[in-house]
This record gives C-alpha cells, sequence and structure tokens, in this order.
C-alpha cells in the first residue's frame, strides 16, 4: 500500500527535523522518499523555465496561471511548448507528456510583477495530449480551502532543487482573506503551481496551490490560491466537474498531522 508507507514517512517528519533543509524541506531525490508523490511534477514552459504542476485527473495539470504566461513578452505560452515530467526526479520522469490545451482562470490578468490582489484567480489547468494511466501516479482530489492555524503541506520543485522535488510536511495557514491563503511555507521560484494539501477524512487532498512568496515582519511567508475557482476553469475548457468516485483517494500516501 503505497499511501501507508508515505504515512511513515510523514510520521517520521514530524517527529525529526530534516537534514536536507534548515527550513523544513524534505528532499524527494530516493524512489523511496517519492513514492505516492509521482502525480506531482515539474512543468517545463519551453523557455528555459518551469514551475510545479500536479495531476487532478489523467489528463489534466493543475498549475499557476502566471506560469502560461512569458515573462519576456507578456504572452500567453503555446499550448505546445509546454511539456508535464510527472514524478521528475534526478533526470528521468515517470511519465512525459505535452499540452492539448492550457487556460488560466478567465478573472486572471497577467501585468509582470504580482499583484497581491492577483493571487485569488492565480489558478490555470493544462490538459495534456494523452492521459497518464500508470499505477503509480495516482491523480490528487482537490477540496476547500484550508482555515486559519490549519496545519499544511507543500511538494515543489524549485530553481535551487529542479532535478527533484520536495517535501514540507508540516506548515500552517496564518490568515485566509479575500480568496487568499497566507501560510508560512517555503515557496521560491519554481514552486509557483505547487499543490498545497490538507488532510481531508483522513486522506490529503490539494487545498490551494502556491502562487508567491512574500515577506510578513522579516519573515518568509507564501500565497496561495483557493481551489474553489476549479469549477471556473473547467467550464473554460467545456469539462464537468468530477464525479464523486473520482475525487477518492484509494491506497498510498497520507499527510499525518503531528
Amino acid at each position: 500500500m503505497r499511501r501507508l508507507a508515505l504515512a511513515a514517512i510523514f510520521a517520521a517528519l514530524c517527529a525529526v527535523p530534516s537534514a536536507a533543509f534548515e527550513s523544513g524541506l524534505k528532499l524527494l531525490s530516493t524512489g523511496t522518499d517519492s513514492r505516492g508523490w509521482e502525480a506531482v511534477g515539474r512543468l517545463d514552459l519551453g523557455h528555459g523555465s518551469f514551475c510545479t504542476g500536479t495531476l487532478i485527473a489523467p489528463d489534466l495539470v493543475l498549475t499557476a496561471a502566471h506560469c502560461l504566461y512569458d515573462p519576456a513578452s507578456g504572452q500567453m505560452i503555446a499550448a505546445g511548448a509546454l511539456e508535464f515530467r510527472a514524478g521528475w526526479r534526478n533526470g528521468r520522469a515517470v511519465a512525459y507528456r505535452h499540452a492539448r490545451r492550457a487556460v488560466a482562470h478567465p478573472d486572471y490578468i497577467y501585468e509582470g510583477p504580482k499583484k497581491f490582489d492577483r493571487v485569488a484567480f492565480d489558478l490555470a489547468l493544462v490538459e495534456l495530449d494523452q492521459p497518464i494511466r500508470l499505477p503509480q501516479v495516482q491523480p490528487f482530489a482537490t477540496d476547500t480551502a484550508p482555515g486559519e492555524g490549519d496545519t499544511v503541506g507543500v511538494v515543489s520543485y524549485a530553481h535551487d532543487r529542479a532535478e527533484a522535488p520536495a517535501l514540507q510536511s508540516m506548515c500552517n495557514v496564518l490568515k485566509r482573506e479575500g480568496g487568499i491563503v497566507l501560510m508560512n511555507c517555503a515557496a521560491d521560484y519554481g514552486a509557483s503551481g505547487a499543490p498545497i494539501f490538507a488532510m481531508r477524512g483522513g486522506v490529503p487532498k490539494i487545498v490551494s496551490i502556491v502562487s508567491a512568496k512574500a515577506h510578513l515582519r522579516g519573515d518568509e511567508v507564501s500565497l496561495g490560491a483557493m481551489t474553489e475557482h476549479l469549477t471556473d476553469l473547467r467550464a473554460e475548457l467545456g469539462l464537468r466537474a468530477p464525479a464523486t468516485h473520482e475525487t477518492r483517494r484509494v491506497g498510498g500516501a497520507k499527510f499525518v498531522r503531528p
């Protein structure tokens, strides 16, 4: 049971500080460490940069809307230039897929440097050219945003760990307001679009995604967009909301509260 095995990893991380990162990040550099997280991958953007993305269906990747834009031109990147590398680790991915379509939230406006009031709609869906149907790659379900004080976890890539994701198993929601979640979770360039998980009914579900990093009274914090706006994105792609059976997590990774 892959997710039961990951429960033990989470329990250990809650008890022992990570040796890999002082920030509490644990680099998932081995097959054992990354087991159960293969649905999180690196989304290569076609201009030498990348974001983090997560499968929420066999052919749908959830990421941040600003990832779809070329920062030099301000124009949307052609969908065919996007490549999702599921479970990317040490030069290899569990699966490689290009995008067929990509849509940003209809209320998101890209204006170069990030502004606080745009974070709420910083959501995008990337439809893959072929679904990923592998037993070790199980899409994550989404749920409503966490409340203030809730414990959450993040799995992300970043510019200084581009070859393997890192797990921060415990960080907290500091504030939730106006469609934005403020957290003390680690975030850096490349972590945009990273899934923020909370336990719901004993199962880890995506409750927000990393949109930006910021500073609060000298401390580094992260800002997240809530997943409630996914209905609008699915409508943009002409997709129905997932049926109940599609949002169940079976076997494998569990997020363990401290």
